[in-house]
């Protein structure tokens, strides 16, 4: 099989040595995931006083939520390349630029359709500077040095998560309304966008090939086709047209694949290189990062309907119910490069086949307590071998095609969440709305998923890929 790592770059690219990366660089960047991340689960504990302040019906509240999840799962692989082509400084800032202006345009806004263009715009941003997080950290840190920087990443994914829920939960608490929901992130990103530009350093991005518009346009048609119904199409009840539209996505993703073959025998740069996907790993490395994140957006979803909805607990409480879940996912990534080598690709599977027989711990303690806790913290950690996951992926994709990489497995992970949430958490809409207990075979179903995720893993580190210097 040809390796992507031995690979020539292509003619338009030049080889570039990494730059030395320090602490400034990542924390720069992972405040701008942090901010990502916390920007939608902040939101979702505001819906019901900004139901009442704007006189939102249901198909509006839905697009505030989910119009952010839309347009940021279609525009990841497209961000990525943005970034590859004008540079990742330009693209992350940018990026950040427009996610502060729509933040505050968000914050301020005197209609629905206001808020729902905002939330949409927000979307954009975010898709145009998460990937450059990923695409740096695979550029510029290398060996143990990455390990760490991933699993940082991790934390700020986790930390997001759990702040997110706990920030929204206290403004409303005390009474400050939903707008400072979304004002109290300005400031922040602020200050973060002048420190960007004050001490990024520049960089020209790795190619400088066009955008492959016929990639650009069949990639995006698929995947809203697929994550439109899926995002909407609980709520709406699973119309007719949603299975239509996921249909007619499997047509547009063999009609992207053609496009790109036709690109990539014309000479030109395909919006995602196949020598990417053909990288050692790469494939059963995707397929993990489906089924986890799918796993994982199904437990943070159904978690917070059962906490507040049948344990009648406040956003602010069940938030803090999943720290738990959000320090031990942190933590086993921080801690898995300190592992000794033998250990690091060992362990990836066992992390999946922990969190599965936790799950179902976890509906047998659906009263919540300490035995639901503990059951949080065991996902949680047997999820957090996720960030190891992705640096087996990324380790031999060669630099030259980090945005690629990045596009791909973020896009990935995306749909795995949206994929998660959809059908598990229908599963327990259903069951609830049926007078049925709901937590136990919605913990059967995201065990299921933690298995397959397993299952995947164990063919990836049957790959004899080197472990991280």
């Amino acid at each position: 099989m040809s390796q992507i790592a031995a690979s020539s770059p292509p003619a338009h690219t030049k080889p570039q040595e990494a730059p030395k990366a320090g602490g400034l660089l990542l924390t720069i960047i992972l405040v701008g995931q942090f901010l990502a991340v916390l920007n939608v689960n902040i939101v979702n504990v505001a819906t019901p006083t900004i139901e009442s302040d704007l006189h939102s019906s249901g198909a509006g509240l839905q697009m505030i939520i989910a119009g952010y999840t839309i347009v940021y799962a279609v525009l990841l692989i497209t961000g990525a390349r943005v970034g590859d082509l004008f540079g990742y400084r330009r693209a992350f800032l940018g990026g950040l630029a427009l996610f502060t202006l729509t933040t505050l345009a968000a914050g301020l806004a005197p209609s629905t359709a206001w808020l729902v263009g905002s939330r949409l715009l927000q979307g954009a941003g975010a898709a145009m500077m998460v990937p450059q997080v990923l695409t740096l950290l695979q550029r510029n840190y290398h060996g143990a040095a990455r390990g760490r920087a991933m699993g940082l990443w991790s934390l700020m994914i986790s930390g997001g998560i759990v702040a997110g829920q706990a920030a929204g939960g206290i403004l409303l608490g005390v009474g400050l309304g939903w707008r400072l929901v979304f004002l109290v992130l300005v400031p922040v990103s602020a200050l973060l966008l002048v420190a960007g530009f004050r001490m990024l350093p520049a960089d020209t991005g790795g190619a400088r090939s066009g955008l492959d518009p016929w990639g650009l346009v069949t990639l995006s048609a698929a995947v809203l086709l697929f994550v439109v119904p899926l995002v909407l199409g609980r709520d709406l009840g699973w119309p007719v047209w949603g299975w239509i539209s996921m249909a007619l996505s499997v047509a547009a993703f063999y009609a992207f694949v053609r496009v790109e073959r036709w690109v990539t025998a014309s000479g030109r740069r395909p919006l995602v290189d196949a020598r990417v996907l053909r990288a050692p790993g790469m494939r059963p490395g995707l397929a993990v990062l489906l089924f986890g994140p799918a796993t994982w957006g199904a437990f943070l979803f159904t978690s917070a309907l059962h906490l507040q909805g049948d344990l009648h607990m406040t956003p602010l409480a069940s938030g803090m119910m999943l720290v738990p879940c959000a320090l031990a996912f942190g933590l086993v990534g921080l801690a898995w490069p300190r592992l000794p080598q033998r250990l690091q690709r060992s362990l990836v599977p066992v992390g999946y086949l922990v969190a599965a027989p936790a799950y179902l711990g976890l509906g047998l303690a659906a009263g919540g307590g300490v035995a639901y806790a503990v059951m949080s913290a065991l996902i949680g950690a047997g999820l957090g071998v996720q960030i190891a996951v992705t640096t087996m992926v990324t380790e031999r994709v060669d630099r030259a095609y980090a945005a690629d990489a990045s596009g791909a497995l973020l896009t990935v992970m995306q749909l795995g969440q949206v994929i998660g949430v959809s059908t598990v958490g229908t599963l327990f809409i259903t069951l609830e709305s049926a007078s049925v207990a709901a937590s136990l075979p919605t913990a059967v179903a995201m065990a299921a998923l933690a298995a397959l995720a397993g299952l995947c893993a164990i063919f990836l580190v049957r790959r004899r890929t080197p472990a991280l210097a």
